[in-house]
């Protein structure tokens, strides 16, 4: 059995190119990694900022129904945001 390669012209990358793309992309991906971060500690930070603020009015709903029930507002707050940020990126992108 041989193997047959594709006739493919040999392409010589400048190592130095090589290089830079691959710090360029290092350092992108590091960013988006620290930013995700603080999106997640911001968003811990706002989890305990409504549940205080649903234990205070809504003192005895420390049940399960309670959670759903705060879990149900946070959902609908989340697709709320959710919708407006698609609907000002989506104007941002007709306008380029």
């Amino acid at each position: 059995m041989r193997v047959r390669l594709s006739p493919r012209p040999l392409q010589l990358m400048n190592p130095l190119n090589n290089l830079k793309e691959t710090k360029k992309a290092v350092k992108e991906k590091m960013l988006t990694l620290i930013l995700a971060g603080f999106g997640l500690v911001a968003a811990l930070a706002w989890n305990d900022a409504i549940q205080t603020l649903f234990r205070v009015l809504f003192p005895k709903s420390d049940g399960i129904i309670g959670k759903f029930v705060y879990a149900l507002l946070v959902t609908f707050i989340v697709v709320f945001i959710t919708l407006q940020l698609r609907k000002i990126s989506g104007e941002d992108n007709q306008k380029n």
